[in-house]
């Protein structure tokens, strides 16, 4: 019998938590009631985890739940908060996947301490120098992953070169028909735009594409994302986070107008009931909830961070993506392209 997908669950991360990641759990075990290879490992206050899985009516089948007393706070800072963060229900989380006793760790928590907690107990894959957090983005064509999104305001050549390795190997992962097809974020396509350290990371990019690893496509501008050529978008972290907070404002501003004007007389009102369809898939293709979950890449083992405020929805949608990724064996992808990297 092959092993069972194990996913750490902190179950008290999170705005609304334990409510919000039990719901979100329950929606994970109704969607895969067929499905028996995976096992979730839920961490938090015992008493009142078993309450709230009785009063949901969730089949504990497929759970186990590990008792933690404490809880990381979203108030305070990373430092201040890993001091006090072990017997929380992140830090057993984390401690768990590195007894081998779980394969990915989820949390809604505190990013800052989830990063610091991660990279202290996991460690850093020996031939990665920074790790990076990648998310993912909705394209013309399917999906993007784009790294890094915040967790490296500042990195070199190499350290770009890294994250389209780590990148690529998220996407095979996870899209294992398709192939990553790398661009670097510029202010151009053209060769001769962009830094130094640009230009020598998309030297370094080139030499190293190929079929078997990754295509690299160049560069790429901002407004072009989303169109679908390339599908793994590397940036360091201080870019790659304006670009993500751009990309969600300008969603939730084209969503709220167009609700807007669609209601605002009799007229738009009739012409909503014809296109009701169309837009309601337009929506669903621009919600959020459906691309929750950043992966912080470069550790020991994957970790995935839930956004704080998100819903039952999705969290999970990040219970479902640890569960692909663990699927696609994300590790044994990371080695092999790191090891490309380092033989090139």
């Amino acid at each position: 019998m092959s092993k069972k997908i194990s996913i750490a669950i902190d179950a008290m991360g999170g705005d609304n938590s334990p409510d919000k990641t039990l719901e979100g759990v329950k929606l994970f075990l109704e969607k895969n009631k067929t499905k028996k290879d995976f096992l979730l490992n839920i961490f938090g206050k015992e008493n009142i985890l078993k309450k709230k899985l009785d009063n949901l009516n969730i089949n504990t089948d497929q759970i186990n739940i590990i008792n933690s007393n404490n809880v990381v706070s979203d108030e305070e800072s990373p430092m201040t908060a890993v001091k006090n963060s072990k017997n929380t229900s992140m830090w057993n989380c984390i401690q768990h996947q590195l007894e081998g006793k779980s394969d990915i760790s989820l949390s809604a928590g505190n990013t800052g301490v989830l990063l610091v907690i991660s990279r202290m107990i996991l460690k850093m894959m020996n031939q990665v120098s920074k790790p990076a957090l990648a998310g993912l983005w909705p394209n013309q064509n399917g999906m993007n992953v784009v790294l890094d999104l915040g967790a490296n305001i500042e990195c070199n050549d190499q350290n770009l070169v890294e994250f389209a390795e780590l990148g690529s190997a998220l996407f095979k992962s996870l899209f294992i028909n398709d192939k990553p097809k790398v661009s670097l974020l510029n202010i151009g396509s053209e060769e001769i735009k962009g830094t130094e350290m640009l230009k020598s990371a998309s030297k370094r990019l080139r030499e190293l594409s190929n079929e078997e690893n990754f295509i690299y496509n160049g560069y790429i501008e901002g407004n072009n994302i989303m169109k679908g050529d390339s599908n793994v978008i590397v940036t360091d972290g201080f870019t790659g986070n304006i670009a993500l907070k751009t990309a969600e404002g300008t969603a939730k501003f084209i969503t709220t107008n167009l609700k807007k004007s669609l209601t605002e007389n009799i007229i738009s009102k009739l012409s909503l009931i014809f296109s009701y369809f169309s837009l309601k898939k337009f929506k669903e293709k621009l919600d959020p909830r459906k691309y929750n979950g950043a992966i912080f890449l470069g550790l020991n083992g994957p970790v995935v961070k839930s956004h704080g405020g998100i819903d039952s929805i999705g969290f999970y949608y990040s219970i479902d993506l640890c569960y692909k990724i663990v699927k696609g064996d994300l590790m044994s992808q990371i080695k092999k392209n790191l090891n490309h990297t380092n033989s090139a």
